[in-house]
């Protein structure tokens, strides 16, 4: 298997969505309720991406890794094991539930799943924000009788943010997502998510939605502390390394491209500005290129049998997110 495979989007409503995939991705959305979130590579049982186009088309990802295992992510990997990350976009109209994934160290006693995900700014309203971490000096007991009193604003730790910048979010970090973010979330495939507090909102049935207290108050790390967001920058480079995963960001000019090479490792390759087209030899075994154009917002699977050269039609950004595999 030596061509990228590309995913039919998942859409899903969620109260704090709006339209933005449509106005910012150029996507068709469903009509009717706000359009939050857009999976875009998810291996989960009660989730599956289905293969866009190509010789695979209309076949979920589980049953590609069941029949090409190998093909798609190096020797030896099981063709039973699920694929490793989920790929998210994230159209957040309004602020987000205050909110923590639990770690490693608790999720089984809680009958969850650690994440940790990046958060990568497409695009933002004036002035928004992300909160992620306490501030500094906030104890357990300071931040439980927050809840009560709805003081939790006056715990957390909030900062502006532009296009561009991005954030590793670590499974027991307490964080939102403020009003005003169109985020592309690169995470481990999970879906555990404990909500300590909601702003007083309430859900698309018009009742208080459901809260985690006891839940997030085992999962949060009460050492961490204000985290510092990386940067926007102009250049190529790592904007997030972890045991899970590593992203890198590529910037190219006009004309420029990249190689990636066959038999390394599979990558996940993320077109977050720009658009770029590749060409590599048909997966029938003739001479003649399959060619693809990925736009603003595409996500596609590398697998490890493939090699592939990008060139951008413009300036382009990319995440590549690899050393997943492990």
């Amino acid at each position: 298997m030596r061509d990228l495979l590309r995913f039919q989007p998942l859409y899903q409503e969620r109260v704090w969505g709006g339209r933005a995939l449509e106005t910012a991705l150029g996507r068709v959305l469903p009509a009717g309720d706000p359009i939050g979130e857009s999976w875009e590579v998810v291996d989960r049982p009660e989730a599956q991406s289905i293969v866009e186009d190509g010789s695979l088309k209309g076949q979920s990802l589980r049953s590609v890794l069941a029949r090409h295992a190998a093909d798609v992510m190096g020797p030896g990997w099981p063709a039973e094991r699920p694929f490793p990350i989920l790929i998210k976009w994230l159209d957040c109209r309004e602020r987000l539930s205050l909110q923590v994934h639990p770690p490693a160290a608790v999720a089984g006693e809680l009958k969850g799943e650690p994440k940790t995900e990046n958060w990568y700014i497409a695009h933002t309203a004036p002035d928004a924000k992300l909160i992620v971490g306490l501030k500094r000096g906030v104890t357990r007991e300071h931040f439980e009788r927050s809840i009560g009193d709805n003081t939790v604003d006056q715990c957390v730790h909030r900062f502006n943010v532009a296009a561009g910048d991005s954030i590793l979010v670590h499974s027991g970090q307490v964080h939102a997502i403020d009003a005003g973010n169109l985020i592309l979330e690169i995470q481990q495939n999970s879906d555990t998510t404990y909500r300590v507090y909601d702003w007083g909102r309430v859900g698309l049935d018009g009742m208080p939605r459901q809260l985690h207290i006891a839940q997030s108050l085992r999962s949060i790390d009460w050492n961490d502390f204000e985290p510092v967001p990386l940067r926007a920058a102009p250049t190529s480079g790592m904007i997030a390394e972890c045991a899970e995963f590593q992203i890198r960001r590529v910037v190219l000019g006009p004309g420029e491209r990249i190689h990636l090479r066959a038999g390394e490792q599979p990558r996940l390759l993320s077109v977050v500005s720009g658009a770029v087209r590749n060409a590599v030899e048909g997966v029938s075994g003739s001479r003649a290129p399959v060619s693809h154009r990925l736009n603003r917002g595409d996500n596609v699977l590398l697998p490890y049998a493939g090699a592939f050269t990008f060139s951008a039609e413009v300036t382009t950004i990319l995440l590549i997110t690899e050393s997943f595999a492990g």
